[in-house]
């Protein structure tokens, strides 16, 4: 890579994104609030590191929110690449308590995937019982589904975390943090953290508010799920700025670190980096990443929603890659997924995103340019 020579953009580049880097250069000229990370790897190979904007420096690490899925999706990988998980066995084979309040015949599959029916518990969780390896996955367990599970999906925004941890803990005796950190996270340098270590409390940026447009008169819409799921998420956790939620990593929405991080998380598991073999065989890539349900999703109430195992498909709102491309959102702008197909992997983290949230629509844009252009 070369050493970028934009005006505002610092970084570095590889000579075939010279164009691809002054349009990134005239994005920040255009908005000088606008703060962003961009990176990426092709073929393991590092072809894009670069920054720009107020609030972001090249360490800044940010919670990117339900980005940090991705860390729950490659955990899962690497017990079914040992042989330790199985998709397709009962979640009450390896976590006997799951079994009650008619969750007895729900596979793995149907769990990591949201359509096990338990984007909520009810009563509904505190963050006290979210914010813990343990409580809220009891509470989830003793839980009648609000749908019967297979019949329908819905995002589970943050009990998917909690449901995850538990698994991986039943599995594996330690916590999906303990996992990641000890079997991902150390041995292949990934600057992203399930829980923000206190010695790098000083890289950390707070997430900015979005800001709407005068334009926008639109009212939301809900399905009758929505606001039991969320209505009770408010109170005096921000997921992303308050130090309870960013110092204990939730695995649905507050992991923290970097663009540069994301991207190499992405890109050890399915090219392998720094001439090492991925530590996803190319089955187990192509069996977490493949779509398990598309359609309506009855919490957000969206059409055209897909889910692979834990990831995201692409989508007409998503569309970031080729079919075989998996990753995650964020719900203030932020981006990671891989191509298998075109060997890309890229993340996108950005400081105030875009109105009215989710996937910055750049970042969706250039994730899909770079993997046609890297690989043409």
């Amino acid at each position: 890579m070369q050493h970028l020579t934009t005006t505002r953009l610092r970084g570095h580049a590889d000579t075939r994104l010279e164009e691809v880097a002054g349009r990134l250069d005239g994005l920040l000229a255009a908005d000088p609030d606008l703060s962003f990370q961009v990176a990426a790897f092709h073929e393991g190979r590092p072809v894009l590191d670069a920054w720009g904007g107020p609030h972001l420096a090249e360490d800044s690490v940010i919670v990117p929110y339900s980005v940090t899925k991705n860390a729950i999706g490659l955990s899962i990988g690497l017990l079914i690449e040992r042989g330790e998980l199985d998709l397709d066995e009962r979640v009450a084979t390896y976590w006997p308590e799951f079994a009650a309040k008619g969750k007895q015949f729900v596979t793995v599959r149907q769990l990591l995937s949201h359509q096990a029916g338990l984007p909520q518990a009810s009563p509904a969780l505190t963050w006290d019982e979210l914010l813990d390896h343990h409580a809220a996955a009891g509470r989830l367990a003793a839980s009648r589904p609000f749908w019967h599970p297979g019949s329908a999906f819905g995002y589970h925004a943050i009990t998917i975390g909690n449901l995850g941890d538990e698994l991986v803990f039943r599995v594996t005796g330690r916590t999906l943090h303990e996992f990641y950190e000890q079997e991902i996270r150390v041995p292949h340098g990934i600057d992203f953290f399930l829980g923000l270590p206190a010695d790098l409390e000083d890289r950390r940026a707070d997430v900015l508010p979005m800001i709407r447009p005068v334009s926008d008169t639109s009212a939301p819409t809900f399905s009758a799920l929505g606001p039991v799921v969320f209505g009770s998420m408010g109170g005096d956790v921000d997921l992303g700025n308050s130090r309870r939620s960013w110092e204990y990593g939730h695995p649905a929405g507050s992991g923290t670190g970097t663009a540069r991080g994301l991207a190499r998380l992405f890109a050890a598991a399915v090219t392998g980096v720094d001439g090492a073999d991925p530590f996803l065989s190319a089955d187990t890539v192509a069996e977490i990443g493949q779509q398990q349900i598309r359609g309506y999703d009855e919490v957000l109430h969206q059409q055209d929603r897909a889910h692979a195992i834990v990831f995201q498909k692409p989508s007409q709102q998503l569309a970031f890659g080729g079919p075989r491309s998996f990753g995650h959102d964020g719900a203030a702008g932020a981006l990671a997924c891989v191509d298998p197909d075109t060997g890309l992997a890229f993340a996108w983290t950005v400081a105030r995103g875009p109105w009215p949230g989710g996937a910055d629509p750049r970042a969706v844009a250039l994730a899909r340019e770079l993997g046609i252009l890297l690989s043409s």
